[in-house]
């Protein structure tokens, strides 16, 4: 046990209960993809049960260890790192706009050329944009009030990812838009530049919308939700589970709605998680991800630099906000919208997309030399990243 500890210790830096929360979230993903895929295993694999078992636990397998590796790497790297793939992510957006692959009715795909992997650009484009957007912050914290020298270059960067993103998934893009504009906040970013960010990124999300591949889905699915007329086939079926599911749930495997609901192993997911294991295991769902939230924003006031601080809060937020949406849309208080729930749902290259996200995260909790999460002593106590700034 003591060699067990040890090897923890040596192995598992950053904030432990991260590293819990994301284990156990792994868990019950494979458990419930286990279940949510039985009836997919049948029509498409000839009865084999255990192949998306498989499949899901190598890919939840390889986001763990991109994520042990990601926090290995001292976070101030990042930067760098993020406008090199912000730069990467601009063509490959542009390429899976003209030629990319369609998958669920939805072209936001391009497939990796020998392994027929297939993945989607905007989830570099976003770690991608919250790493640089956090970087450009940090830089121009004493020129903050500068418009032409410090806001100017976000605001246009901002734009145009999100833009590029917005043509073939404007729900990814919108939650993007929200987390700049929080990292902005916290930044420090005077009032009025923020007002500015919202009317120039409402130009630019719109323009999407009307170029872009999605634009007649997207009015479609605000109008059904609006609509008093019709509940659309899945939120109807996600309904019938919910409220199916009671205080304790069915029991692991029991799910009945699995059969019906459309992807109950990705988009769904978490209805079949309240069928299952009922009102507790919601609520137990929505707790680990409030927990994520709460760590990954406490390294704000912890962190000795803006650029950690700002970096792990734009990624927390990223993360957790695209989960409520997620779970939003399964209890009927948003339209659909296709997101994935993070670290729970059945995917591919998605999975190691948050893992690397979760790593930085991690990294960042580590704190810069000798400072931890949770302090330091006196002599080496943090200085508070924004403490300086007026």
């Amino acid at each position: 046990m003591a060699r067990f500890k040890e090897w923890i210790d040596r192995n598992l830096k950053g904030d432990p209960i991260i590293w819990g929360i994301v284990i156990l979230l792994s868990i019950i993903s494979i458990l419930v993809v286990y279940s949510a895929t039985g009836s997919l295993a049948y029509k498409y694999t000839g009865g084999n049960t255990e192949k998306y078992l498989l499949d899901h636990s190598m890919m939840v397998a390889m986001g763990l260890i991109v994520m042990w590796v990601a926090h290995k790497i001292p976070y101030k790297y990042y930067g760098l790192i993020g406008k090199f793939l912000l730069a990467v992510s601009i063509p490959l957006l542009l390429i899976t706009y003209a030629f990319g692959s369609t998958v669920n009715d939805a072209n936001r795909w391009l497939t990796i050329p020998g392994i027929n992997k297939a993945f989607q650009p905007s989830d570099i484009a976003k770690l991608a944009l919250i790493a640089t957007l956090a970087s450009l912050l940090a830089k121009k914290q004493k020129d903050i009030g500068d418009f032409k020298r410090a806001f100017l270059p976000m605001i246009l960067v901002i734009g145009f990812i999100t833009m590029l993103i917005g043509l073939a998934n404007m729900s990814t893009a919108l939650l993007l838009f929200a987390t700049c504009l929080l990292l902005m906040f916290i930044g420090r970013v005077p009032a009025k530049f923020i007002l500015a960010v919202v009317l120039v990124g409402a130009v630019f999300l719109s323009a999407s919308v009307f170029l872009g591949q999605r634009g007649g889905t997207f009015f479609s699915r605000i109008e059904k939700f609006t609509s008093n007329e019709e509940i659309p086939f899945q939120a109807e079926q996600s309904f019938i589970a919910i409220s199916t599911g009671g205080v304790t749930g069915k029991g692991p495997g029991k799910s009945e709605q699995r059969n019906t609901l459309p992807h109950p192993y990705s988009d769904f997911i978490y209805a079949i998680i309240i069928e299952e294991y009922g009102l507790i295991g919601g609520a137990t769902v929505l707790f680990l991800y409030l927990a994520l939230l709460y760590r990954g924003m406490r390294i704000v006031a912890t962190s000795t630099k803006p650029f950690g601080g700002l970096l792990s809060a734009g990624l927390s937020f990223a993360l957790v906000l695209q989960a409520m949406v997620n779970m939003a849309v399964a209890v009927g208080l948003g339209p659909i919208t296709g997101l994935p729930l993070p670290l729970l749902s059945m995917g591919g290259t998605s999975l190691v997309f948050t893992g690397f996200s979760v790593g930085i995260i991690l990294s960042i909790s580590r704190g810069d030399h000798a400072d931890s999460i949770e302090g330091s002593t006196e002599k080496n106590k943090p200085r508070k990243a924004f403490q300086t700034v007026v």
